[in-house]
């Protein structure tokens, strides 16, 4: 029996090894999401606006919300609500298709020689992909609302690596325990909307009485939502001590999911 290494070095030199075999595939995963629509890939354009003009009309229209001071208006309000979006679609994405990424590729499971470690990888660059472009969005709408954005835009792609580190992690446990655990779909669909929730999207940590506010910190996603919102929005550069522990915490979680999934692995064609 072939014998899959679960080791940190493995971890980094799969990914490494299979990089453009991963970029083919999550390229098919892109195009194949819009195959058929009338409007193609441009609905990776309007879906982010659609719901960000819902999000807004709800919160700031109905329930008449505003983001710290009541000066803000509505426009601002929703920009700060789309970066927070930005850092929750990255990992609801990948975490809700992860529960049945191998089940849905059982062909390729059966190959022998096909690297299912990085099909993980490919849903977060497909995930990815589609942050650019809500970023792209987000950019255009804060130029032409605000004007010229600041320069914590450039920040992005460091502050939002401890959430990807931590959700890729994620997505290898859950991959692996969905292959054994068909529930396993429900419960993560429940968890991460209540997440979506729980998390600084809607509203500042500093809005919640000063007894909660450690709790929320033990929530995975409100470093990231808070540091990525703090740099497109103000140009803030991230609190380097929460970085660096998040960053490493993110790491072990990857390593252990990473462990998790070539220890199982073994068995998933006997249960397929």
């Amino acid at each position: 029996m072939q014998i899959y290494s679960a080791s940190p070095v493995e971890l980094v030199a799969s990914l490494w090894r299979n990089r453009h075999l991963a970029m083919v595939l999550a390229r098919r995963e892109v195009e194949g999401r819009y195959r058929g629509s009338i409007m193609g890939i441009l609905w990776s354009l309007f879906q982010p606006m659609l719901m960000l003009a819902v999000y807004t009309f709800v919160f700031s229209v109905v329930f008449n919300a505003r983001w710290g001071s009541s000066d803000a208006s509505r426009a601002e309000f929703a920009l700060t609500l789309f970066a927070g979006l930005l850092v929750f679609n990255i990992f609801a994405d990948c975490l809700t298709r992860s529960s049945n990424l191998i089940i849905m590729n059982t062909n390729l499971v059966k190959k022998i020689m096909f690297p299912i470690e990085i099909l993980p990888g490919v849903i977060m660059a497909s995930a990815l992909f589609h942050a650019a472009v809500n970023l792209l969005v987000w950019l255009v709408f804060y130029v032409l609302i605000i004007g010229p954005p600041h320069l914590g835009i450039l920040m992005f792609p460091i502050v939002i690596a401890p959430c990807v580190a931590f959700t890729m992690g994620l997505s290898w446990m859950i991959a692996a325990l969905g292959v054994f655990l068909r529930d396993v779909a429900q419960v993560v669909g429940v968890l991460v909307t209540a997440l979506m929730f729980l998390s600084p999207i809607f509203y500042p940590v500093s809005s919640l009485p000063a007894s909660y506010r450690p709790l929320m910190l033990i929530n995975p996603l409100t470093p990231a939502v808070e540091q990525v919102r703090d740099a497109l929005m103000w140009g803030k550069a991230p609190s380097w001590d929460l970085f660096v522990v998040y960053l490493l915490a993110g790491m072990v979680v990857a390593c252990l999911g990473f462990a998790w999934f070539q220890k199982t692995r073994k068995g998933f064609a006997d249960v397929l």
